[in-house]
């Protein structure tokens, strides 16, 4: 995995990207409420490639709602200290789940990725 200044090349871990506007299309709210989702570490987004914008990893949606147990982790992750880049990175990367802990949160798997989550802000 590249590595860039801020952390790894989240375009290469992470497959498929989307933008605020088609966020909120698939979650049916505003683009404001996005923004305000993001802030309140509901979503997590990032920059995935120089000059692409802030965008929303599209694995955060799932049936028209934000993953199960994401809002709840990413709270963990923050109050561990994470950005929402870090964040990003740490679902996306294969920890042995079997998996990424972004795929056992979309197969209702999440207790175990909470579990290592909230371990590693101690």
């Amino acid at each position: 995995m590249s590595e860039q200044p801020d952390g790894p090349d989240l375009s290469v871990l992470v497959p498929d990207w989307i933008d605020w506007a088609e966020t909120a299309r698939l979650l049916g709210v505003s683009v404001s409420r996005v923004r305000t989702m993001i802030r309140e570490h509901e979503l997590a987004a990032a920059v995935p490639s120089p000059g692409a914008g802030q965008q929303v990893p599209a694995d955060f949606v799932q049936d028209g709602l934000v993953v199960k147990g994401l809002p709840g982790l990413l709270t963990v992750l923050h109050d561990g200290g994470y950005d929402d880049r870090q964040s990003i990175a740490w679902l996306f990367t294969d920890l042995d789940l079997p998996g990424r802990p972004i795929d056992a949160l979309r197969e209702n798997r999440g207790s175990e990725v909470k579990r290592r989550a909230q371990s590693m802000a101690f």
